[in-house]
């Protein structure tokens, strides 16, 4: 997993893609963070994005580094029960508790990928599996 977080970490901005309905629908994120040997996203239990993976968990993830290489990172959105990855979230980026907190209501919804694949793939040539 360490390969996959540090991908993420050097590319910075990376891409979640969800269907809505059969309309593909694709952002911009950049919070990830490694631990208990998962890669853990957060995102918010009143957007669009959390609604499309509680209907349908498959997603995949792309970055793409400066060096032309760029990850695949698809598998089957697990959400976590245990509040304490919120919490690091949240410890970690500060000014996201100003959106998530008692008073606006709002939660941070952690997830990290099962059944999963990485590949790292160059511009030219065949790709190199991550996991």
């Amino acid at each position: 997993m360490s390969k996959v977080n540090d991908f993420l970490t050097e590319a910075g901005v990376f891409f979640l893609a969800t269907a809505d309905g059969d309309q593909p629908k694709v952002r911009p994120l950049g919070a990830h963070f490694e631990f208990d040997g998962k890669v853990m996203f957060g995102i918010g239990d009143f957007k669009d994005v959390y609604k499309q993976l509680i209907a349908n968990p498959k997603t995949e993830i792309v970055a793409c580094k400066q060096n032309g290489h760029w990850l695949r990172y698809t598998g089957r959105a697990v959400f976590e029960t245990d509040e304490k990855y919120a919490k690091m979230a949240l410890d970690a980026m500060p000014n996201l508790k100003g959106i998530y907190n008692e008073t606006t209501g709002h939660k941070m919804m952690m997830f990290h990928l099962e059944d999963a694949t990485a590949v790292d793939i160059p511009m030219m040539g065949a790709g190199e599996n991550l996991l």
